[in-house]
């Protein structure tokens, strides 16, 4: 069962901030989501609850996973250096 990828406003506006190149590798790795949520080399985040991260590149896709309405609900999307910060 494929998933839905539902973006957060500010995860929105993070992803169109980027340039076309990042933008295309960053949707195939919200692409790649829907078919696994928990993909290999998926991490929980220490100390969140049910929060999830996934690489991609120099990049970082923050997101929440909600199996019974088969949803990815991305919250952030951001460089490496600059995705945990608050």
């Amino acid at each position: 069962m494929a998933y839905s990828i539902l973006l957060a406003p500010p995860a929105e506006r993070q992803l169109k901030a980027f340039s076309q190149a990042v933008q295309k590798r960053l949707v195939k790795g919200l692409k790649r989501l829907q078919a696994n949520p928990r993909p290999q080399g998926v991490k929980k985040l220490v100390g969140e609850d049910d929060l999830y991260r996934v690489r991609e590149g120099d990049y970082r896709i923050i997101y929440t996973i909600r199996d019974k309405a088969l949803i990815v609900l991305v919250l952030k999307i951001a460089d490496r250096k600059e995705v945990y910060r608050s």
